[in-house]
């Protein structure tokens, strides 16, 4: 392990001391912060991450001679926790009972249509004393006190942290990207439920993708379809989407539009993700061409107004990328059932997906042919044989998109998941995932209220191991003069390695069931 020595540019680094000139402080779509723990007030963006991370590397090659990029990543500690989050704002410098305090108005992740909050008897204040408290511990939804029902049930929601200690506190909930060491609600008492809620990537907060940590969970929604609550298919709204015609352009169209449109589309803009997937797409430049929109490999561009993030699910968007043949569909991570709507958008617009993320993929499309696999070649030369020979060919393109054009799903796993979901996207009918997720939780918690009274033990759920996990990410190399892309490519796999460490020491403090300082954490993460 480098020495505090080699450490102190990349501690500069994360304590706002200092940074190099020419490094933005802010980048919008950043996917990987410092941990709260060592910052404050600052926030670098993934340059600053590899700039810090090249510091520390410069200096230990200073001393022992130099190393490859490879190598160097491969034993430098990260030194930091990833999370997204940057689009909370909290104030956290006063700590209360050792946990932050958060104050003021924060921007919230989630800003769903809430259900009008209940008022027993026309009363303008709630006696907590009838209700289970579900406490928000991340403060996901903003909500400073809410009586929710949940079909018979009803529970009070809030983020209000002064609960803590309320005889009627039953459960702590987290949202994933903003579970972090410096605040947890310890010690936990025996009747404590922590529940987790978390969509997104692995790389918004590794060390909760292994068993140490995943499994202090009592309840989970994750994309993992054996979640307690699954939210495999959270992008897509329905069957109908998927069936309608809409953004359908017909095939003789785009093969007009193929005189000055390539084969593929790529529309990437978080550039050298966990899957690899940007150094995958430039080697196949090399065999097809490929129009890219965004500003990883960009080499077109939207016009202006669509040049936003915000413009993706816009009918103008839409309509650009519906002309294309071919869509190049790849996640940011290679996890079971993480599926986005890089997969779903496609399939809305008529345009074939290929596809590389889930492993699991199959179980969820809507046909058996209705996306091209990249797992199922060999290398990016082969895939792009193939797609020539289906550009070429009305017939075999068309064998894609059949499903689409007789509005046929044959996919009963999928049919299943979408009409049993509790829950909506973008139906103002429904219940959206939030509320779903809170009222698993309320209705699990009263149902050991009830076993309580009758002098029944409570059941204990507890999370698996299989509810959240995602392989070590692994990079492409197709032969030894294909381009490095950039240094923050190097540092997902050290990142994943470090963060069993970081599962392993806070399960260890956690069980221990006493507040615990950045320092002790650290301290066992990087112990020989």
């Amino acid at each position: 392990m480098p020495s505090q020595a080699h450490l102190e540019p990349w501690n500069s680094i994360l304590h706002g001391d200092q940074f190099p000139a020419g490094m933005a402080v802010e980048e919008i779509g950043t996917q990987m912060v410092p941990p709260r723990e060592v910052v404050s007030g600052y926030r670098p963006t993934q340059e600053h991450l590899v700039a810090g991370l090249a510091l520390c590397q410069s200096s230990r090659a200073g001393q022992h001679g130099a190393h490859s990029e490879e190598d160097a990543f491969g034993i430098l500690p990260v030194v930091v926790e990833l999370g997204k989050f940057e689009r909370r704002k909290f104030k956290n410098s006063n700590l209360q009972n050792g946990h932050p305090k958060v104050e003021g108005e924060p921007e919230h992740r989630y800003s769903f249509l809430k259900k009008e909050a209940l008022t027993p008897n026309g009363k303008k204040t709630l006696d907590t004393d009838s209700y289970p408290i579900m406490l928000w511990w991340s403060p996901l939804t903003g909500e400073t006190g809410r009586l929710g029902q949940c079909g018979a049930d009803a529970c009070f929601f809030t983020i209000n942290r002064t609960y803590l200690h309320h005889h009627m506190t039953k459960a702590f909930l987290f949202y994933g990207t903003d579970f972090n060491i410096d605040s947890l609600p310890l010690p936990r008492k025996a009747h404590h439920d922590w529940a987790l809620f978390h969509e997104e990537s692995p790389k918004n907060n590794y060390k909760l993708f292994h068993k140490p940590v995943i499994t202090l969970f009592n309840y989970t929604a994750t994309f993992s379809r054996h979640s307690h609550l699954p939210l495999t298919t959270q992008y897509l709204e329905g069957i109908e989407v998927l069936k309608s015609l809409r953004y359908l352009v017909p095939l003789q169209s785009k093969n007009n539009l193929r005189q000055r449109l390539a084969p593929l589309v790529y529309i990437q803009s978080d550039c050298d993700p966990p899957s690899d997937r940007d150094s995958y797409v430039r080697e196949l430049m090399t065999y097809i061409e490929v129009d890219s929109y965004g500003e990883c490999l960009r080499n077109k561009d939207l016009p202006q107004p669509l040049k936003t993030p915000a413009s993706m699910d816009t009918d103008g968007f839409y309509r650009i990328i519906a002309q294309y043949k071919f869509i190049l569909a790849f996640e940011n991570a290679v996890c079971d059932d993480y599926i986005t709507e890089k997969l779903w958008r496609p399939l809305k617009l008529g345009v074939v997906p290929v596809y590389y993320g889930s492993p699991s993929i199959k179980d969820w499309l809507p046909s058996n042919r209705s996306a091209i696999l990249v797992s199922e070649f060999s290398h990016p030369r082969d895939l792009a044989s193939y797609i020539r020979q289906l550009d070429y060919d009305d017939r075999l393109y068309e064998a894609y998109i059949e499903w689409k054009l007789n509005g046929e799903i044959s996919n009963q796993r999928l049919l299943v998941a979408l009409r049993e979901r509790k829950w909506g996207v973008q139906d103002i009918n429904q219940d959206n995932y939030i509320d779903a997720f809170e009222c698993m939780v309320c209705s699990k918690v009263w149902d050991n209220l009830r076993l309580q009274e009758m002098g029944l033990p409570p059941k204990r759920w507890k999370a698996e191991v299989t509810h959240l996990s995602c392989p070590e990410p692994t990079v492409f190399a197709f032969s030894p003069l294909a381009p490095r892309g950039s240094p923050l490519r190097g540092m997902w796999i050290p990142s994943f390695q470090q963060s069993k460490k970081e599962a392993q020491a806070l399960r260890w403090l956690v069980d221990r069931n006493q507040n615990f300082s950045a320092q002790e954490f650290w301290a066992l993460v990087f112990k020989d």
